[in-house]
């Protein structure tokens, strides 16, 4: 369980601790945080496969490179930052956090000062009156880039060319500035328009020797340091010689399946959000990578396709929200029959009824692999392998659903006149 001695390790003192509840573990010690995660991961995943050492951080703290703060403002009128108490709609201030990007935090209580002085209204969820609901600063660990996403309820930020210049005198690390509109009443951070204020509307940072383009609204790992080794962990696993074709289901803007690119045959990646899609494209082209197509669809129902269709791959890469998997998409990966299986999980309860059902279906589990991803947090990341058996195995319910696989076809068939 590696993590550095001395004051990082030490219990960590937050005076909004309790309100927050952000953190659950900053009153103990982070040696103790790892021996507690890989108990629990032990616990749940022991009956399948062995559980590896938890992998901890040097240096546990502002790993987060991904933050939102919402405003509110006193009575007298002082804007204020924070995030939503746990569980409530109600903002605890807070100018410093221990797991935050210092550069994020800094230009989060300037940003208050600013709102104040243009005199720009904070809005009221319940009113609907009010302009600024939100902030996201995204900041890239390797290249140094910072986004800042000024989230209204309207197109219109009054005097945003001095506002701009004004923001970027106080903090000029700043390299682009977009204003996200979310005109809507949902508890949704984002809106669907975006306007770009300065720069090029999103940033890139590198990863396992790839770059990768990022926006607002597009899914990235927030702990930057523990992600290059949790994906190379998965590369390492899958075992790629080069002649393989890989799946990388859920396939975000690219990143597992642009590193796998470069061992592996031919690598397929699905995603269902467009936007992320439109930066995996962006991406292959950028870092010269050919071996290697996109699309935007539903995981399952695409693997369910192409198992109809009588394709066939070699490893499937899935990295599920924390609800896992569902029995459609078990299905599928069972159905399209690959010899291994990498499941890259948040969650380690739905990691290991996942993993369950894998293993009555054919696939037995090899062993797993956590990564204390969240340090102060009580969530846990974690690799699981799981081989094919040479038995034939079929779902018990196969949920058949329907695709339309002319994309697929058309982008095979244009390959292979190049």
């Amino acid at each position: 369980m590696r993590a550095k001695r001395g004051t990082e390790s030490q219990v960590q003192h937050c005076p909004v601790e309790k309100r927050c509840g952000g953190c659950q573990l900053l009153h103990l010690p982070y040696q103790e945080q790892l021996a507690m995660k890989q108990r629990k991961v032990a616990r749940l995943m022991q009956p399948y496969c062995t559980v590896h050492e938890i992998r901890g951080m040097e240096s546990p703290l502002r790993y987060r490179n991904k933050v939102h703060a919402a405003f509110t403002h006193r009575k007298d009128g002082t804007i204020l930052s924070g995030i939503y108490e746990e569980g409530t709609h109600r903002i605890v201030p807070v100018e410093d956090c221990l797991l935050e990007d210092a550069r994020a935090d800094a230009i989060i209580r300037d940003l208050c000062s600013l709102l104040q002085s243009f005199k720009i209204k904070t809005y009221n969820e319940d009113t609907g009156y009010g302009l600024i609901r939100h902030v996201l600063i995204r900041t890239a660990h390797c290249t140094g880039e910072i986004m800042v996403v000024l989230v209204l309820a309207a197109p219109m930020l009054p005097s945003k060319n001095n506002f701009v210049k004004a923001l970027r005198k106080l903090h000029p690390e700043i390299t682009t500035i977009v204003l996200n509109v979310n005109d809507r009443k949902t508890s949704m951070v984002l809106g669907d328009r975006e306007i770009v204020l300065y720069g090029k509307g999103f940033i890139e940072d590198e990863l396992c020797g790839c770059r990768f383009r990022i926006s607002p609204k597009s899914f990235y790992q927030i702990n930057s340091v523990q992600t290059e080794a949790l994906y190379a962990k998965a590369i390492e696993l899958a075992g790629l010689t080069g002649k393989e074709r890989v799946i990388d289901a859920y396939c975000g803007i690219g990143t597992i399946g642009l590193i796998a690119a470069k061992k592996a045959g031919e690598v397929i990646g699905v995603e269902l959000n467009a936007d992320a899609v439109r930066d995996a494209i962006r991406n292959a082209r950028q870092n010269g990578i050919k071996n290697v197509s996109f699309y935007q669809n539903d995981a399952g129902r695409f693997l369910v396709g192409m198992a109809e269709s009588g394709e066939k791959a070699d490893v499937v890469f899935l990295d599920p929200p924390r609800a896992g998997s569902d029995e459609a998409f078990l299905s599928s990966v069972v159905r399209l029959a690959p010899e291994r299986v990498v499941y890259i999980s948040c969650n380690p309860e739905t990691l290991a009824r996942d993993v369950a059902w894998l293993a009555k279906h054919g696939y037995k589990p090899q062993g797993c692999w956590p990564f204390d991803q969240f340090p102060f947090t009580e969530s846990i990341e974690a690799i699981a392998l799981l081989q094919r058996s040479n038995r034939e195995s079929k779902p018990d319910t196969y949920v058949k659903l329907s695709l339309d696989m002319e994309d697929y076809y058309r982008s095979k068939d244009a390959k292979r006149k190049k």
